[in-house]
């Protein structure tokens, strides 16, 4: 079994497997008058292959244990998914590279802070939603359309936090 210690969501640490969403670290521009302030262009939406579009879901998720027990990593290989938590939900962000195997090497785990989203790019190994202390709601942004963009990797894995 893998053993890993979330650690601290970064864009620079994440970069390799996605974008981090988050406003309070991003530029933004004033529109509507003045009266909002436009964090533009947080994460590149990934929609791949025959008849593909993207889709705008809410996802409701109920709350994890700690340590955390996995025994798979998905990939969507057509599109990138996106998760915004809406109110302030923090949780846990397991990764790996894309590719046909997964190295445990190469395998991180992150905790957010409750107001960071993340955005998995094309074909990155990620773990199924994990929110912790509470039901979290997300904004998901995801790939819709024709073809298969769901694969699954058996990897037994334990995560745990130092708080």
């Amino acid at each position: 079994m893998l053993k890993l210690k979330a650690e601290p969501l970064t864009a620079e640490a994440f970069a390799p497997f996605g974008d981090v969403i988050d406003a309070r670290t991003s530029a933004s521009f004033p529109i509507n008058g003045g009266r909002t302030q436009r964090h533009h262009d947080l994460a590149k939406v990934e929609t791949l292959g025959e008849n593909a579009h993207t889709l705008i879901n809410i996802f409701v998720s109920q709350p994890v244990t700690l340590p955390l027990e996995l025994t798979f990593l998905e990939r969507h290989p057509q599109g990138s998914q996106a998760f915004m938590p809406l109110h302030q939900e923090r949780f846990i962000v397991v990764v790996a590279p894309p590719g046909e195997h997964i190295s445990p090497d190469d395998v991180r785990a992150f905790v957010t802070d409750g107001r960071q989203g993340v955005n998995y790019h094309a074909g990155t190994w990620h773990a199924i939603q994990s929110v912790l202390e509470r039901e979290g709601e997300f904004l998901v942004v995801d790939r819709g359309g024709d073809g298969s963009n769901c694969d699954e990797y058996p990897l037994t894995l334990r995560i745990h936090l130092d708080e």
